[in-house]
């Protein structure tokens, strides 16, 4: 049984019975007929915004959001009690191992990654809506190569990244089209796990990837309120964290906390992202070639300036600025490999 007009074309497997339910399903399909035909619009002025990049625009902050820039007294929510210590963040893709192991880890947080450190199969994404359930409510477990794991007393808090507006999930249809990934991915955590977390003295609280603008991040807070809605949660319960990972997005971030206000929990540098949106965007501008990766590092101009405006940002609008990922991974086996890549991460993070 599946809810009306909804469609699924993905493998079966043991965890559809929980996660793909007649409610669930129902409850994606009314998100994605009330935003999706926004999501397109908003792909199509992407496309619109990248001829325009092609015939010599350079980006730029905006004119008609100036006074949203200028205004210095508004600020953001106040952070929520677990949020409040955001000094270390551990993130991964969805898989049971990784979850237990993740939140076990004495990191504070816990970003759990549908995005791109998770292979999109469809059994990936499903499975993955299954092991965060169960984490949330403390049931998680897994014996495997001859080791049991489970959840320790204290754990990280919990954040979720779904995919970005650009991507369907092609193995659920909503009255015979793709449903926004985006919108499968937050709507089935919000729909399974949201008054869980809420009444363990938490939250549903998420990652946003991959946006160009402010008029995106309106979007998911509309996507906010809606599902708040829905679900009877208290309105600006949800909380996110909006990777500034696109350089339009860089000239947008005012705008960004601004449209997400009630339901901001700050800025993260994306920084590899970043640089592949320059890539991108500039992709016809041979000015805008970079040199090799390892040349590219966190203390070159273009660089900093992106980062000390974040910063500046968010501490002016009273929101977190998180710094980006350091992609250096430490070894228990090999104490040389291990000092190299913690002597990496206290590189990039003491400058």
């Amino acid at each position: 049984m599946t809810a009306r007009g909804v469609e699924r074309l993905g493998q079966t497997g043991d965890a559809d019975a929980r996660v793909l339910t007649p409610e669930a399903l129902a409850f994606v399909a009314e998100l994605h007929h009330e935003f999706n035909p926004t999501r397109l619009e908003l792909l199509a002025a992407r496309a619109e915004r990248q001829e325009r990049i092609e015939a010599g625009e350079l980006p730029d902050f905006l004119e008609a959001t100036r006074e949203i820039r200028a205004d210095a007294d508004w600020r953001v929510a106040p952070a929520p009690e677990d949020l409040l210590d955001r000094r270390v963040e551990i993130t991964g893709p969805v898989d049971r191992k990784m979850v237990i192991n993740a939140l076990n880890s004495g990191a504070r947080m816990f970003m759990a990654d549908f995005e791109d450190s998770n292979s999109p199969t469809w059994r990936n994404c499903v499975d993955g809506q299954a092991n965060l359930a169960d984490a949330v409510d403390r049931t998680i477990s897994l014996d495997a190569g001859g080791k049991h794991y489970s959840l320790g007393d204290e754990v990280a808090t919990l954040l979720v990244r779904p995919r970005g507006w650009h991507l369907d999930e092609k193995h659920l249809l909503v009255d015979g089209e793709p449903i926004s990934a985006s919108l499968f991915d937050f709507g089935l955590y919000l729909f399974h796990c949201g008054r869980r977390q809420i009444e363990a003295g938490s939250g549903p609280y998420f990652y946003l990837p991959k946006l160009e603008s402010h008029l995106e991040a309106r979007l998911w807070n509309d996507v906010f309120l809606s599902a708040q809605e829905r679900l009877s949660i208290p309105s600006g319960t949800i909380r996110a964290t909006v990777l500034i990972e696109t350089i339009l997005a860089a000239f947008e971030m005012d705008e960004i906390l601004y449209e997400l206000r009630e339901h901001s929990a700050g800025l993260n540098a994306g920084r590899w992202d970043y640089m592949f949106s320059i890539i991108k965007k500039f992709r016809d501008r041979a000015e805008f070639v970079l040199p090799d990766r390892p040349l590219v590092t966190m203390t070159v101009p273009f660089m900093r300036v992106y980062t000390e405006l974040l910063v500046k940002t968010c501490h002016r609008r009273g929101a977190h600025a998180i710094g980006g990922m350091a992609a250096f991974i430490p070894s228990r086996r090999d104490p040389e490999v291990n000092e190299v890549a913690l002597t990496k991460v206290r590189e990039d993070k003491l400058r």
